[in-house]
């Protein structure tokens, strides 16, 4: 080993020693992380664990598609409308901005950020609904796009062989729902592999999941997911003019504010506050109560309004098609076809053997960006997309 490799060894140690000296006693150190596969060491190794898995994420073909992924709003023509890439970013800032004030690793937070969306199918959370139904119906369980994030990052990238990521990331990607109200968060400490690999096996069989994570930074991510996209997507739909800034609920307005600025600094504000050396973390009682009720209201006149789904009629009928037209394909064992030539080309014999053909149609379809999802239509069930709602 060189004098410069060997520097950069005793750094990485110096690092692991910081971690010791400066996080809180509940947060998860990286000389504690776990892979499923021992790695073989590497004499010029300076990244610590949770690092690398960031290292990972970032170079996966999984997270470059984040940049054509609907977030909520789909098929508009405005370019200020939050994308999956932006919300992911936001929720790997908040996330690491709540950790650094109550003294968790702030590595594994921004790797969970990172990853904890890259499952998703094209056109968002309409989409995993229809994706599910099909996967359920064809003997496949259930659709999560969390469950599918992993599936992606440890079975599918690198031709099947997956990123070898640790288990507290891979935990805190799964557990990460944010779409779930929770007050407080209590880490379910102690999870091993087999406990885990049971868990997504569970998960698979339900139709909605809300599991908890296994370490503080995991809650973290789980809660910044949440004060991420509410406000924001509160923006975007005052920006379309879906709802009317005074319309909103009198006592958000109050106790958490009217502007997405605002509303994220509160929450982030209460939740640092709240968590400060407790073992779990959660909102104050009226913090929490004035964020279920800002739910509720985006999900009536945001979420669920008609007026943003009508642009939407289509998109179940391509998901059926496109499901149902590869499948055949694999059936018929057609090398030519799209699903052969630009997915399970190169594709690992174990991931082949181990994956049934509606579980790699599955892969295949949720691994989509909207665009080429679009493309892969027949020209008379495309959607055109418009200006304004």
């Amino acid at each position: 080993m060189n004098d410069n490799l060997k520097k950069a060894r005793e750094l990485k140690e110096l690092l692991d020693l910081r971690e010791e000296e400066n996080l809180c006693s509940l947060a998860c150190f990286s000389h504690t992380a776990s892979r499923r596969h021992k790695e073989p060491f590497k004499h010029n190794e300076y990244r610590q664990s949770f690092s690398a898995d960031s290292d990972r994420i970032l170079n996966s073909l999984s997270f470059t598609r984040y940049i054509d992924k609907t977030q909520v709003f789909s098929l508009i023509n405005n370019d200020h409308l939050t994308h999956r890439v932006l919300h992911v970013q936001m929720v790997s800032r908040i996330a690491r901005t709540i950790g650094r004030y109550l003294g968790l690793n702030e590595d594994l937070i921004e790797a969970a950020s990172l990853g904890h969306d890259i499952g998703h199918t094209p056109f968002g959370h309409d989409g995993e609904r229809f994706l599910s139904k099909l996967t359920h119906e064809h003997g496949a369980g259930f659709f999560h796009h969390n469950l599918q994030s992993i599936q992606f990052l440890d079975k599918i990238e690198k031709n099947g062989k997956g990123w070898n990521l640790t288990l507290q990331t891979m935990d805190a990607i799964i557990c990460h729902n944010g779409e779930v109200h929770s007050k407080q968060l209590f880490p379910r400490k102690n999870r091993s592999f087999e406990d885990f690999d049971k868990m997504m096996k569970n998960m698979k069989k339900k139709k909605a999941c809300d599991e908890i994570p296994m370490t503080m930074e995991g809650c973290v991510v789980k809660m910044a997911d949440t004060i991420s996209y509410i406000g924001r997507d509160l923006e975007d739909a005052i920006r379309l003019g879906l709802v009317k800034r005074q319309d909103i609920p009198e006592v958000c307005i109050k106790t958490l504010g009217k502007t997405n600025g605002t509303i994220v600094f509160n929450l982030v504000t209460d939740l640092i506050s709240n968590s400060l050396d407790q073992p779990f973390i959660g909102f104050s009682e009226n913090i929490s109560m004035a964020l279920k009720k800002l739910k509720t209201f985006n999900y009536k006149f945001i979420y669920k309004n008609p007026v943003i789904k009508k642009h939407l009629s289509s998109i179940e009928d391509i998901f059926s098609f496109l499901f149902e037209k590869h499948l055949t394909l694999l059936e018929k064992e057609n090398e030519k076809s799209d699903i052969f030539s630009y997915f399970l080309n190169g594709m690992s014999i174990q991931y082949r053997e181990n994956t049934s053909n509606p579980e790699i149609v599955r892969d295949y379809i949720s691994g989509m960006t909207d665009s080429y999802f679009i493309r892969q239509a027949p020209e008379y069930l495309r959607p055109v997309s418009i200006e304004n709602v």
